[in-house]
């Protein structure tokens, strides 16, 4: 890339504002979504779903962005005030949360384009020439500038992110692309059972990520349409984009084109979360975490440094192939291949293997767990085991996924860390 290149992208992402949608429910995580939105669930040991978006924006230039929050934001909310609000408001530089708010009628947020729709005149007092849409619930880095640069080469009205997945995993789940030589979008079906295949490579499908880049003033044209038409369900992927492919220039844009980067996950399940969790244990992981060209932020908890205690052979504090993050203490205990977030606390001799464990978790003595995950604040009680004998876990109330990963909540111990007191 040229340094003109470089140049123009800038000043593209400086007339950008993104939009991150981070509403949903994520109701296929079950109880790990019981009390909190999908985008702020804990990932990769200290970080939150939706600081990879954000982050991403702000490593591509993107200082302007709103956060749509819906469904219980309250720790969403917290964890980007907490760590995304440092911005410089008089260099025109914001994080801001764009809740459900009744702004143009007496509905929340019918859908994913009704809530960009309401939150319209926010978008005009900031004068972008383009707005960049996105999901705040999935795993990646992107540079979003190549993306934006791409719909002014194509004169595109709008560009939609996609990625190459199969046929199976596309099936009911993505919104699925069919495109011509140029990278023209000529069909587009939301989430279909049956998705069309890419010529030439069966069984793969050219699936949307749920990111958008429009024309402002497109966007404006749409978004009013789409609002006035009564049988709308107000979704881009649903409503908008199957009446703009065959009227308008709207392009695909691959994910990885422009930067080499193909690390995208839908965590959108138990079993994709933890696989996506496990896959950052890996020698040389996809998702690298402690590059420098492209950090991931977060708001850093104040905790001490992890400590591993007792050196006796039956009472050894061990992790291998871990992520052992502050504030842990592993106290006479055997870990492997296993996530401890922040402030988890292991007694002695326990053994946990291929274990998710977010923060603030407390396992007693003599527990045995493997394959599973922990909810924030559980007190795993002395002699437990977990993930050894799935109808003991189901009689127990533990939820038990598709590939036989044990999620544990404090809802599901009988422990009232949410509830009403």
């Amino acid at each position: 890339m040229t340094q003109a290149d470089e140049r123009n992208i800038s000043r593209l992402t400086s007339e950008t504002v993104a939009l991150i949608l981070a509403g949903g429910q994520g109701s296929r995580l079950h109880e790990l979504t019981h009390w909190r939105a999908k985008p702020a669930v804990p990932f990769g040991g200290k970080f939150r779903i939706i600081d990879f978006p954000l982050s991403n924006c702000i490593n591509s230039g993107i200082r302007r962005v709103g956060v749509v929050t819906q469904y219980k934001s309250h720790s969403l909310v917290r964890h980007i005030m907490r760590g995304w609000s440092g911005f410089k408001a008089e260099f025109g530089e914001f994080v801001e949360i764009l809740p459900a708010s009744k702004r143009i009628d007496e509905d929340w947020y019918k859908g994913t384009a009704d809530a960009v729709f309401q939150n319209l005149d926010i978008i005009r007092r900031q004068k972008p020439e383009f707005v960049l849409i996105l999901g705040g619930d999935h795993i990646y880095k992107m540079d979003y500038g190549p993306l934006i640069a791409a719909q002014v080469k194509q004169q595109a009205d709008m560009t939609v992110c996609c990625i190459e997945v199969s046929a199976e995993e596309a099936a009911g789940a993505f919104g699925v692309l069919t495109v011509d030589d140029t990278g023209r979008i000529v069909d587009f079906n939301e989430k279909p059972e049956q998705p069309a295949e890419i010529p030439g490579k069966p069984g793969r499908v050219l699936a949307s990520m749920g990111n958008y880049v429009f024309n402002t003033e497109f966007l404006y044209e749409q978004l009013v349409i789409d609002a006035d038409e009564p049988k709308s369900t107000h979704d881009f992927g649903g409503d908008i984009m199957p009446k703009l492919v065959d009227k308008y220039r709207v392009f695909a844009y691959p994910m990885g084109e422009g930067d080499g980067r193909h690390y995208w996950r839908d965590v959108g399940t138990l079993d994709a979360f933890w696989e996506a969790n496990m896959e950052l244990l890996h020698f040389q992981p996809e998702l690298d975490l402690y590059e420098n060209r492209w950090p991931i932020y977060t708001n850093q908890m104040q905790a001490p440094p992890a400590k591993f205690i007792h050196n006796d052979d039956d009472r050894r504090g061990t992790a291998i192939n871990c992520m052992v993050s502050g504030g842990c203490i592993i106290s006479g205990s055997k870990i492997q291949n296993s996530l401890l977030f922040s402030n988890v606390h292991i007694r002695s001799y326990s053994t946990i293997e291929d274990a998710v464990i977010l923060p603030d978790v407390t396992v007693h003595r003599n527990c045995k767990i493997r394959r599973a995950i922990l909810d924030v604040g559980c007190e795993i009680p002395p002699d437990t085991q977990i993930g050894y004998d799935a109808d003991a876990d189901r009689a127990a109330g533990f939820r038990i996924s598709e590939n036989g990963i044990t999620l544990v909540t404090p809802d599901h111990l009988g422990q009232s860390l949410h509830r009403v007191r």
